[in-house]
């Protein structure tokens, strides 16, 4: 890894530390992704091998951080490792959050670039499950922000799977805890795109809120905080609820109004958010038919861009809590022909571990 110097660590992934590091003979900032390369029993590494293969597939969509290159070294140890080669981006979705609810302006994000993220987010899902891939970890802090395009990029796919029909068995490592859909939380092992559904409602009540919708400590506080506001599902609305591993006899509450919960995002936006929240992961939106929602009506899908590029130069101008963007040449690259209505936006102007992730989520940035 000669070629690249490391400038600083700038996270850790969900199997990976991240770094960012400058290519020594272009000066092109990227992103280094260290992989140790665990071996299976017949000597090949699943993990890594699979993050490769989603990534080379994916991030082809301009919702995906783009993948320039790995590169295979030798450690210290002897012990082979993986580097992936991102591009850099430093600014992520919950530091922006952030930079709104803190300091000494704080101010709800405008109406027209919480509905563009949404939309964006929700393409770049759609086009996950549209190749057969579940994320399995969407939070805030895995969505970059390319403020020089006003795109929105999802990373940190060192989680994701390729599902199949019939619905395969998975492990229970999946999702900071404050984004897990309730079927995980009960100890379901049989999932789809649904838990992704139900990340991103937690992602737009958070981008409305300012603040997360369901900030348990523990897998059990989780489940009240969900059940509190959304009622105790029941085998009516849920089937097969009761029967799942780890459920109990839950104290009884009836659902709360959604919109006092969000009470800036209008009825359309209650409504999408009460489609992605639904208990019955059958019956729960998916990424492709909320691209079709009326809460995206308002957007001009087809002149997007260059509004949303001036809102987010006027944010970040007055937040001195967000960090600048470094845009590498590697983003000029052009979208391809799926992706290029969202080339240009337009708008009125108005206002790692194996183990399931319980921890309260930290603000490194992911890739």
């Amino acid at each position: 890894m000669e070629k690249y110097e490391k400038l600083e660590k700038v996270g850790e992934g969900t199997y990976g530390k991240v770094y960012k590091a400058m290519e020594k003979a272009t000066g092109q900032v990227v992103a280094l992704k260290k992989t140790r390369l665990e071996m299976d029993e017949e000597g090949v590494p699943p993990t890594a091998l699979r993050e490769v293969s989603l990534l080379q597939m994916l991030s082809q969509s301009l919702y995906v951080v783009r993948l320039l290159c790995v590169e295979h070294v030798d450690g210290k140890d002897g012990k082979p490792l993986l580097y992936l080669v991102f591009e850099y981006l430093d600014t992520d979705l919950k530091k922006f959050i952030d930079s709104h609810r803190k300091g000494p302006n704080p101010r709800p994000l405008p109406p027209q670039l919480l509905q563009s993220f949404l939309y964006q987010l929700c393409k770049g899902v759609a086009h996950c499950h549209s190749h057969g891939v579940l994320h399995r970890d969407l939070k805030p802090q895995n969505l970059l922000l390319d403020k020089d395009k006003g795109i929105l990029k999802i990373a940190d796919l060192g989680l994701g799977r390729a599902f199949t029909v019939p619905l395969k068995s998975y492990t229970h490592e999946i999702v900071t805890l404050w984004y897990r859909a309730p079927e995980v939380l009960l100890g379901s092992t049989h999932y789809s795109t649904a838990v992704d559904m139900w990340s991103v409602g937690c992602i737009f009540a958070e981008m409305a809120r300012r603040q997360a919708l369901f900030p348990g400590d523990s897998e059990f506080q989780q489940l009240l905080h969900i059940f509190r506001l959304l009622g105790t599902p029941t085998e009516k609305e849920w089937p097969g609820v009761s029967s799942l591993r780890d459920w109990h006899v839950y104290p009884q509450w009836e659902p709360q109004n959604l919109t006092r919960a969000v009470p800036s995002l209008g009825p359309d936006g209650v409504d999408l958010l009460s489609k992605m929240l639904k208990y019955d992961p059958a019956d729960r939106i998916s990424a492709k038919a909320a691209l079709d929602h009326p809460y995206f009506n308002s957007l001009d899908k087809s002149h997007q861009t260059l509004v949303v590029l001036s809102l987010l130069c006027a944010l970040f101008a007055a937040a001195s809590t967000v960090d600048a963007i470094v845009l590498t040449p590697s983003c000029l690259n052009r979208p391809r022909n799926e992706d290029v209505e969202l080339e240009s936006m337009d708008f009125e102007s108005t206002e790692t571990s194996h183990e399931p992730d319980t921890r309260v989520p930290d603000r490194s940035t992911s890739y």
